[in-house]
């Protein structure tokens, strides 16, 4: 195997196999909205939503002209702790749930809502009044923020039990209801381990704690978990822009879990039924594959290796239950060309670099895939104390995928990472 140096950035099967599974996967669903045909989808926002495709896609699941959607903010500061409250600068969970009404009507809605739940109300998440009203709705968007202020504000108690208001929302799920968040918004409605923050290189190098820190780079987790809404493995957002892969193969590694999605910025994991799967939007959403790690010791330093990476993009699909991605329909197989893998020394994205360059682990990924000469590249982290290496290899099974619209897709790259 020829391996080149990768760094110098700052923080298939058969066709006609791929083919009938991405038809399987992209075929429409029965009606959720009257509440028939089972719990109802599931869809997680990488963040900085702005792309057209999933509002579209938000409001149609949810029963289109017809859907009523609530708005949950509870993860924003409240009106009281923000100094720009009532005016245009606002950011608070009133001003912000009005902003996401307002969207969701301007892409088709048929009514929208601001769940008044918050810190500042914190009685009405066992309110009648507010639970009947979430009774009514076919659709529920949870906004971005601080995940720990939705386990603050709708669950109860160490055992994080349901408060009134999230019970009704669970009911409604399960009645065909839709949920949807972004960022933090996504994050939450996962079930196992739920990450409360941490940096990547810090995380490697120290592992997972669990609670919640006021240092950001530290990896901290949740052990009960989010809403459960979710539960096909670990979910973060933000994804590769912030460098994220490092942080959730530790946390995963740390807590015993096989998977992990990661949604990027302006992009979304689209779950329907019993793990059907479709991404919708500008970026792609991530799966890290740990059943056949490794977690070792390297150089006196933790290591993972045998972690397999697949990064899908507009339209791809994702099979659950059998752990199978298949790309979007028209999708042509990348050709690779004779070029070379840069190098470079900032593979998780640093803050602390003094270039820090957003997407960089991804952009060297989708670098190899496209290069003739190299199966394998290394990734070096900013950080030199101890200095850490990201190894990609192509495997046996790796494939990639592009498309002049959505960018290249690869699948089933192996990772690893070790001191250097």
């Amino acid at each position: 195997m020829t391996r080149t140096p990768l760094g110098g950035l700052t923080r298939t099967g058969a066709a006609l196999v791929a083919t009938a599974l991405t038809a399987a996967l992209s075929a429409p669903v029965a009606a959720h909205a009257d509440g028939s045909g089972g719990p109802g989808p599931v869809v997680l926002v990488g963040g900085s939503l702005s792309d057209e495709r999933i509002y579209q896609e938000i409001v149609e699941l949810a029963g289109g002209s017809q859907a009523r959607f609530g708005i949950v903010t509870a993860s924003s500061v409240p009106e009281s702790e923000d100094p720009d409250a009532g005016t245009d600068r606002c950011n608070n969970s009133r001003c912000n749930g009005e902003y996401y009404a307002d969207l969701l009507l301007d892409h088709g809605a048929g009514s929208a809502e601001w769940i008044p739940v918050d810190l500042d109300h914190l009685d009405n998440a066992e309110s009648a009044e507010v639970v009947a009203q979430v009774g009514s709705m076919d659709g529920f968007f949870f906004g971005g923020g601080d995940q720990y202020r939705y386990v603050t504000t709708l669950l109860r108690g160490p055992e994080h039990e349901d408060s009134a208001v999230l019970a009704a929302i669970r009911e409604r799920l399960e009645e065909g209801a839709l949920v949807a968040g972004t960022s933090a918004g996504a994050a939450i409605q996962q079930r196992g381990p739920m990450v409360t923050g941490g940096d990547s290189y810090q995380g490697v190098r120290d592992g997972s704690s669990p609670g919640y820190f006021d240092d950001p780079t530290v990896l901290g987790h949740l052990e009960e978990g989010g809403f459960g809404f979710f539960g096909h493995g670990l979910v973060d957002t933000h994804f590769a822009e912030r460098g994220r892969q490092g942080r959730m193969m530790r946390l995963a590694a740390d807590t015993g879990q096989e998977r992990v999605f990661g949604v990027d910025e302006d992009t979304a994991l689209v779950a329907i039924g019993s793990g059907r799967m479709r991404v919708v939007g500008s970026g792609a959403v991530h799966v890290l594959d740990l059943r056949r790690a490794s977690v070792g010791s390297a150089g006196g330093e933790w290591s993972v290796s045998g972690v397999r990476w697949s990064a899908l993009t507009h339209g791809d699909t994702y099979d659950a239950a059998s752990w199978t991605a298949a790309p979007a329909q028209g999708k042509a197989p990348l050709q690779p060309s004779g070029s070379s893998v840069r190098t470079g020394k900032d593979v998780f994205s640093s803050y602390d670099a003094p270039r820090r360059d957003p997407g960089a682990m991804l952009r060297l990924a989708r670098e190899l895939a496209g290069s003739g000469r190299s199966t394998g590249v290394d990734g070096l982290t900013y950080e030199r104390s101890p200095r850490f290496v990201v190894e990609l290899d192509k495997t046996a099974g790796f494939a990639a995928y592009r498309s002049d619209a959505e960018g290249i897709s690869f699948f089933d790259l192996r990772v690893g990472v070790r001191r250097h």
